[in-house]
C-alpha cells in the first residue's frame, strides 16, 4: 500500500475540501429538514383530513423510494427540464437548479424531513394524556398546549431516534458524489483512486473520516440526551 500519497499536501487538501462540503451539506440538509419536519408533523397530527392526506402521501413516497433515485430525479430529471433551464438565469427559484449543491441539498432535505416528520408525529401522538389534560385544566388553548407542552416533550423524546437519522444522513451524503461538480469525501476518494489507482488507500481514508465524524455526532447527541432526557432516567430508591 502507498499511504505516502494519501498524506501528500494536495491529497490532504482534496480530502479537506470534501470534508467541508460534506459537513456543510449535512448541516444545511438537517437544519432545513428539521424545520420542514416540524411543520409536516403538525400537519400529520392535525384535524384537517386533506392536509393529513397530502403530507402523508409525501412521506409515503419519500420513504418508499431510494434516496439515490430522488437525487437523480432532481438533478438529472427536474433540473434538466428545458422549461426550467430556460429560466435558469433570471427567474427565481429556478436559478438555483443550475447549482449542483442545491440539487443535492434539496433531495437530502426532502428525504430527512419525511423520516423525521413521521418520528415526530409518532412522539406527538404518544404524549401522555395527563399532560394534555393538566394544560387544558389551566385554560390553555389547543395551540398553546401544542406549542408549550406537546411539541417540546415530543422533540425531547425523539432525540434518540433522530440521532440515528442524522448519522444515516451523514452516510447518505456519500451519494452526492454522483452529482458532477460536487466534491464530497467520497468524491475526493474516487478522484484519488482514478488519479493514482489506489482503491484501498483512498476509500479506507474516506471510511476513517466518516467514522470520526459519526462518533463525533454520536457524542453530541449523547450529551443532548443526558441534558434534555434526564427526567426519563430511572430514579434510585
Amino acid at each position: 500500500m502507498k499511504w505516502a500519497i494519501i498524506f501528500k499536501p494536495e491529497t490532504l487538501a482534496l480530502y479537506a475540501e470534501g470534508i467541508v462540503n460534506t459537513l456543510w451539506l449535512l448541516l444545511a440538509s438537517v437544519s432545513a429538514g428539521a424545520v420542514l419536519a416540524v411543520l409536516c408533523a403538525l400537519a400529520l397530527t392535525s384535524r384537517v383530513k386533506w392536509l393529513r392526506a397530502i403530507v402523508g402521501a409525501y412521506t409515503f413516497v419519500i420513504r418508499g423510494t431510494p434516496l439515490l433515485i430522488q437525487v437523480y430525479l432532481i438533478y438529472y430529471g427536474l433540473a434538466q427540464l428545458e422549461w426550467i433551464q430556460s429560466r435558469w438565469n433570471d427567474v427565481w427559484p429556478w436559478t438555483y437548479f443550475k447549482d449542483a449543491f442545491f440539487c443535492a441539498w434539496l433531495a437530502f432535505t426532502l428525504n430527512t424531513a419525511a423520516y423525521t416528520a413521521e418520528m415526530l408525529a409518532g412522539a406527538i401522538r404518544e404524549t401522555s394524556a395527563g399532560e394534555i389534560e393538566a394544560a387544558q385544566a389551566m385554560g390553555m388553548s389547543r395551540w398553546a398546549v401544542m406549542r408549550r407542552i406537546v411539541l417540546p416533550s415530543a422533540l425531547r423524546r425523539t432525540l434518540p431516534a433522530y440521532s440515528n437519522e442524522v448519522v444515516m444522513m451523514l452516510h447518505s451524503t456519500s451519494l452526492a458524489s454522483t452529482v458532477p461538480a460536487l466534491l464530497d469525501v467520497t468524491a475526493a476518494a474516487s478522484r484519488i483512486y482514478s488519479d493514482f489507482y489506489l482503491p484501498f488507500e483512498a476509500y479506507i481514508a474516506a471510511a476513517l473520516i466518516y467514522l470520526v465524524i459519526t462518533f463525533s455526532l454520536i457524542g453530541v447527541f449523547r450529551w443532548a440526551e443526558k441534558r434534555f432526557l434526564v427526567y426519563l432516567a430511572p430514579r434510585q430508591a
